[in-house]
């Protein structure tokens, strides 16, 4: 499935609740099938700076694809970032610097967080590119 695709589910899925109380229940359950961090990773290292709550973000490049790991102390935050992975990983570099990630805007995410919230979910964004060009950078340069 592209990142549209994966975008435009979410959208969908988010438009069945009408009350933004049954929309953070939704990402209260994403949030439980959010991709289990290796302890180990849960470092300072792969803290991402501008959250308010803590969020740990590890990223695997495998097969010229990025697979993302996290977790988060906030269970909004966590199904924040699950939302966040489900759409950018497993796909490649590429196609998670070229995303657009306007299902935020159409769910009405944004407009519902705290700006501190705000802040966090645009850091985990930048975050998830930056692995993105890393690794692209990376590729570009073994070959």
């Amino acid at each position: 499935m592209t990142i549209s695709e994966i975008q435009e589910q979410i959208i969908s899925e988010f438009s069945l609740f009408e009350e933004w109380e049954d929309k953070y229940g939704y990402l209260n359950e994403m949030a439980r099938s959010l991709p289990v961090i290796d302890e180990k990773y849960k470092t300072d290292q792969y803290v991402i700076t501008g959250c308010q709550s803590t969020v740990w973000l590890h990223a695997d490049y495998r097969d010229g694809k990025i697979f993302f790991t996290a977790d988060s102390d906030a269970i909004i935050t966590k199904g924040i970032v699950s939302l966040l992975i489900r759409v950018l990983s497993g796909h490649t570099p590429g196609e998670i610097l070229e995303a657009d990630m306007d299902f935020i805007e159409k769910i009405g995410l944004r407009e519902h967080l705290s700006p501190t919230r705000s802040n966090g979910l645009t850091s985990m964004i930048k975050q998830m590119k930056l692995y993105a060009l890393a690794f692209k950078t990376k590729a570009n340069t073994t070959h």
